[in-house]
């Protein structure tokens, strides 16, 4: 029998049919942008799918931006077939790791086109979206943008309703935006949200609802607010949780609230002392001993603190020989709060 050649319709193995071939040298991004806007649905997922593998290479970044792919993928972000808008958010989360593409976002309105798939009704859409822009608030000057287009509000409205990956997500880019303003965060009930949020099981979720919470109540309403919808309570009951930054963030939410009148009594009412005491024995975590001293020293300020706080001295004494200079400063400061007499 004579050996015959057969001819198969499948492409070889080591070729991708999803993605298109890159042209070579200095033609690989015009001509990727050029299928990027082509009216064929494939022509443009495979354009797509090998941009993202292509914007990889560091050394693309600026080139891809200089032949306008940025606006192109921008244009993507309205287009009606569910990968499209994936990997186009894809490639732009890529570009948003860099300073020079954070800048493009803003430069060209990349924000609000983006932020308009936090609708989107598929998941792995919305998700690409919230990783992109929360990129981007990792600066301030992307957090500023964010908070500048007004952002923070539909952010907020997000969180209760979203998949707990999105939250977390959405939690991270409240708390880079707070960092530059929370007037929009607390206008919208953002206090009430995250509140919320702290009797969440995901652990990730409440330790940053209650980071949040710390942001939030810098300025002044916002410790009133806290005061206000029963924040203190839920914060207290989490200086024993499991998780050490839940604990460590609970005391410096706390910390915070404790600054007013207001908040020193609710702390007080609530059981904040021995939680806050027991705390410093914790030593897994220095941010926990500075979060519970600073707390602590606040309480201390009212006189029903001070008395209780008298009988532990000794305890908070001990952390004034720690190894660890925050926290020597901030035992230093407690005990001279607690033990001074007019």
């Amino acid at each position: 029998m004579t050996a015959q050649t057969v001819i198969s319709p499948q492409y070889p193995p080591h070729i991708d049919v999803t993605k298109t071939p890159l042209a070579y040298g200095d033609r690989a991004v015009p001509r990727l942008n050029k299928e990027l806007n082509d009216a064929n649905l494939v022509m443009r997922q495979r354009a797509v799918r090998s941009l993202s593998d292509y914007l990889h290479d560091p050394e693309h970044i600026a080139t891809a931006l200089r032949e306008g792919i940025a606006e192109s993928l921008k244009n993507l972000l309205s287009d009606a077939d569910v990968t499209i808008r994936e990997k186009s958010l894809e490639c732009l989360n890529i570009i948003a790791q860099h300073a020079i593409g954070r800048d493009v976002f803003l430069d060209q309105g990349i924000l609000i086109p983006v932020s308009n798939l936090w609708d989107d009704k598929e998941d792995i859409v919305r998700r690409n979206a919230h990783r992109t822009l929360k990129m981007v608030s990792e600066t301030p000057l992307g957090a500023e943008g964010l908070v500048q287009s007004k952002l923070v509000p539909k952010l907020v409205t997000k969180l209760p309703d979203e998949l707990d990956e999105i939250k977390i997500l959405i939690l991270d880019e409240l708390h880079f935006c707070m960092a530059i303003d929370t007037t929009d965060a607390l206008a919208t009930e953002g206090m009430e949200t995250l509140t919320a949020l702290l009797v969440h099981t995901n652990v990730d979720i409440k330790g940053r609802a209650a980071r949040n919470i710390m942001d939030l109540s810098v300025p002044l309403a916002g410790k009133n607010k806290a005061v206000e919808v029963g924040t203190v309570p839920h914060l207290v009951k989490l200086l024993e949780d499991e998780d050490v930054t839940v604990r460590a963030n609970a005391a410096g939410a706390l910390m915070m609230i404790t600054i007013t009148t207001k908040g020193k009594y609710t702390a007080i009412n609530s059981g904040a002392l021995e939680p806050l005491v027991n705390l410093l024995s914790d030593e897994r975590s220095t941010e926990i001993k500075v979060n519970a001293l600073k707390a602590i020293t606040c309480l201390s300020e009212a006189p029903e603190g001070r008395e209780w706080l008298g009988q532990h001295v000794e305890k908070i004494s001990e952390l004034m020989t720690d190894k660890n200079p925050a926290v020597v400063k901030h035992a230093t400061i407690a005990v001279n709060i607690i033990t001074w007499r007019p």
